[in-house]
């Protein structure tokens, strides 16, 4: 069964959802440094989710913080 990301939580600690994709795309860059593989293992529940899923949940459960340029 397929999860949603929480994608409402994270544009609460954003001012757009420009800012919320920027992010994003920031935070998928970072996990893509990690490993070339687009799916990553979720920690919690084991099942493998793709790399732009975790990273708006980390946006989402401030795991990473949003820094305005």
């Amino acid at each position: 069964m397929s999860r949603r990301p929480n994608i409402e939580k994270a544009l609460k600690l954003v001012s757009s959802r420009y800012e919320l994709v920027h992010a994003v795309a920031k935070r998928v860059e970072q996990l893509m440094q990690e490993g070339e593989d687009i799916f990553i293992r979720d920690k919690t529940k084991g099942e493998l989710v793709k790399k732009t899923f975790q990273a708006i949940e980390d946006i989402a459960n401030g795991k990473v913080k949003v820094i305005k340029e």
